[in-house]
């Protein structure tokens, strides 16, 4: 007989494991805060726009606050790195340790799978130029594919689409990796010359073992969770799972449960946290681990939740960039935001309350506001009085 867990407490298991529990540092968070986040999240997804900040700096601040930007950056180059970029949920850091459990789908990559399918055919129907591009690498790495265009290889002009997607290829086969960014573009080298020697020496486990394992941190990062909430973490797909939840269960490592609401199966980790309370007040990147998965969203909140940005500007419903703030245990509002460097401003486009949301949650977001404006070093907060929350988010702060 499967235990019975209401969807409240569903809710707090599942922040719980995402490290929504612990405390927020009481001084300037440092590299344990950074290990220890990372520790329950398991990755952290890349992202380009930087409408705020960059999304992958984010999940970070949502549960420890305010802190050096440089703690991610640094933790991603030197020899003493403690992270290391791939394809887990989409492009991802992701700690070290994980390195070798990665090292199946760079297998497979290099075969022409587990990769974007546009790709692989490209990688089949130019090898030749992809071995002379890592050559490039051997002889001159660091390198960005950048540096490349237009310059001439044995094999004529190289272009900046062709580099890209050769760049892009051996990064998914494993044979390259990121060295550092520049803003945001990769330079790109050998992982013996990237990644500390005792990551490399670490035994390779055979694809099983590598899928049970990748297994285990996605139950460790969800506490709860249907078995595809447990695949999509780090994108397994249902021939890779067949089996490996299975033995979990046999182990006492999960434990089948169901949830209120819910109209498939769950599964509990058996380490999972079960608090009584949740007293997180967080905004959240679009790619926040918590929010990412959007059809769990809906099942853990009751949030539908939709990223906006290739919406054209007349039908979007909510806004370019907009963040989900979580109050507790609940996502109760939203707000399209915008870091307008230049002039210095934390521009708040639009503000939403969501159903039921609390008395005091438009001071309870204001506050979340400021605290992202000092973290972001803007000067002021410029809030326009749209969406439903916006004119109380106004009023208070003009008061």
């Amino acid at each position: 007989m499967k235990e019975k867990i209401s969807l409240a407490a569903a809710r707090r298991i599942a922040l719980a494991a995402q490290g929504f529990l612990d405390p927020r540092p009481a001084g300037t968070p440092d590299r344990r805060h950074f290990a220890r986040v990372l520790s329950r999240t398991g990755l952290l997804q890349i992202d380009s726009v930087s409408a705020v900040v960059r999304a992958h700096y984010m999940p970070l601040y949502s549960r420890l606050g305010p802190y050096p930007l440089a703690l991610l950056d640094n933790a991603a180059v030197t020899r003493k790195r403690t992270v290391f970029e791939y394809w887990a949920h989409e492009a991802s850091f992701l700690p070290v340790e994980t390195y070798p459990l990665m090292r199946w789908r760079m297998r497979r990559a290099e075969q022409g799978d587990e990769m974007y399918l546009g790709l692989a055919k490209w990688g089949r129907e130019h090898a030749a130029y992809i071995e002379e591009i890592y050559r490039e690498v051997v002889a001159r790495g660091p390198v960005a594919a950048s540096a490349l265009e237009g310059q001439k290889g044995s094999g004529g002009w190289w272009g900046w689409s062709h580099a890209k997607h050769a760049f892009e290829w051996l990064f998914w086969a494993g044979r390259i990796t990121t060295a550092h960014r520049r803003g945001f573009e990769r330079f790109y080298d050998l992982p013996e010359r990237v990644l500390p020697r005792a990551i490399l020496d670490l035994p390779v486990p055979g694809a099983e073992d590598a899928h049970r394992e990748l297994l285990r941190i996605s139950a460790r990062a969800h506490g709860i969770a249907t078995s595809g909430d447990l695949r999509d973490y780090f994108r397994l797909s249902p021939a890779d799972m067949k089996g490996r939840l299975e033995e979990l269960v046999e182990l006492g490592e999960l434990l089948p449960v169901r949830v209120e609401g819910w109209d498939k199966p769950a599964y509990l980790y058996r380490d999972a946290r079960l608090p009584r309370k949740i007293e997180a007040r967080a905004l959240l990147a679009p790619f926040d681990p918590v929010v990412f998965e959007r059809s769990r969203s809906e099942r853990l909140f009751n949030f539908h939740y939709r990223i906006e940005i290739y919406t054209p500007a007349d039908k979007r419903q909510y806004g370019y960039y907009v963040l989900p703030f979580l109050l507790g245990d609940r996502i109760v509002a939203r707000v399209d935001l915008k870091a307008d460097r230049p002039a210095s401003v934390l521009r708040v486009h639009a503000a939403y309350a969501e159903p039921g949301a609390p008395p005091g949650t438009a001071a309870q977001l204001f506050e979340e506001l400021k605290q992202m404006q000092g973290w972001l070093g803007l000067e002021r907060i410029e809030v326009t009085p749209a969406g439903d929350l916006g004119p109380a988010l106004s009023d208070i702060a003009v008061s």
